[in-house]
């Protein structure tokens, strides 16, 4: 097990794209955390850093507490299971692996060494998903019924240019829609059912650019999920809270609730109650909450996980099983 550096976390990140770059920030300008080194193949990429830079993790040569693993879903298992016999408890992006067979080989490995994996499902970790949660699950509204979920924005082309996302893993069902598909297990269970059509009619791409997923999950929740990645739409996750720097902030809500006594709308969080009724007209209020940034949250929550002091919000097995979901959706989404 690794030592803690004194009141601080020392952090080592494994991968500097998209998201990489973005835990890169948080993490240098952290007051308890340490950016201990940089892994990355890609020497100009790794000379961006003050940290000491690493080809590979096999060269790593500091101390450390932890590590962020932000690269290709591909190598989340080796990467993991690699630091993990290092001692190092891991952050790992979503999602969790690429096949369940090698989720199943990560949560071994961190439990034969005793150390924690925290699954990069960084939404857990917004303040209005917090709130939200907390308005289904404390009944207010009566038994959740039903939801809708849209995910639909428009990725540039260059978006693509990385060889790893031409294909089935660059898909929104992957990279996009895991992230509320994960919201919704948070909120009502596990899925028993999936059904799913997909379509590459825009750019013609070697995996689903369009679709739509009907979820049913054991509380007996149904969910309808819509997703794109070619249409510029205000209806999505990024756009409705803001909480991705690169993506304008549009203020929409993209999630809507019916429950037993009520509904709610995301992320504005405007609850609807009051009537028993169709004749009678519902009754909007809003519900205030302290905003915050979900990137900076979850590393906090990282912190705390590696001085024992929490359990993983999101954890392996958890994640696994968003996963399994996910993979049961592209089965349903074939494209020529």
């Amino acid at each position: 097990m690794a030592d803690r550096g004194g009141d601080v976390t020392r952090l080592l990140l494994a991968g500097t794209g998209l998201i990489g770059a973005r835990h890169l920030a948080h993490i240098e300008a952290h007051p308890d955390l340490i950016l201990a080194g940089i892994i990355d193949p890609d020497v100009a990429r790794r000379a961006h850093a003050t940290a000491p830079g690493f080809a590979n993790i096999d060269a790593v040569d500091v101390a450390a507490d932890g590590i962020v693993i932000a690269t290709p879903t591909c190598s989340h298992a080796p990467l993991t299971i690699a630091a993990v016999k290092r001692g190092w408890h891991v952050l790992v992006e979503k999602p969790v692996a690429d096949t369940l067979g090698n989720a199943d080989a990560m949560i071994a490995a961190a439990d034969a060494a005793g150390v924690k994996i925290l699954v990069g499902h960084h939404r857990r970790h917004h303040p209005r998903v917090a709130k939200l949660h907390e308005i289904i699950t404390s009944g207010r509204l009566g038994h959740p019924v039903a939801a809708n979920m849209m995910w639909l924005m428009r990725k540039p082309d260059e978006y693509f240019d990385a060889d790893w996302r031409a294909g089935i893993d660059g898909a929104p069902i992957k990279q996009n829609l895991i992230h509320d598909v994960d919201i919704l297990r948070w909120l009502f269970g596990e899925v028993t059912d999936v059904l799913g059509l997909a379509s590459n009619a825009i750019r013609g791409a070697k995996r689903p650019e369009s679709g739509g997923a009907v979820l049913r999950f054991n509380s007996g929740v149904i969910a309808t999920l819509t997703y794109s990645d070619t249409t510029p739409t205000p209806w999505g996750f990024e756009a409705g809270t803001g909480e991705n720097p690169h993506i304008p902030c549009t203020a929409q809500d993209s999630l809507r609730i019916a429950c037993t006594g009520g509904g709610v709308e995301f992320p504005s969080l405007r609850v609807w109650s009051g009537s028993t009724h169709w004749n009678e007209k519902p009754r909007p209020s809003e519900t205030p909450v302290d905003e915050g940034v979900p990137l900076i949250r979850q590393l906090e929550h990282f912190a705390k996980v590696i001085a024992g002091r929490v359990k993983p919000l999101v954890d392996a097995a958890s994640a696994r099983a968003t996963l399994d979901v996910i993979l049961r959706i592209e089965r349903t989404a074939s494209v020529t």
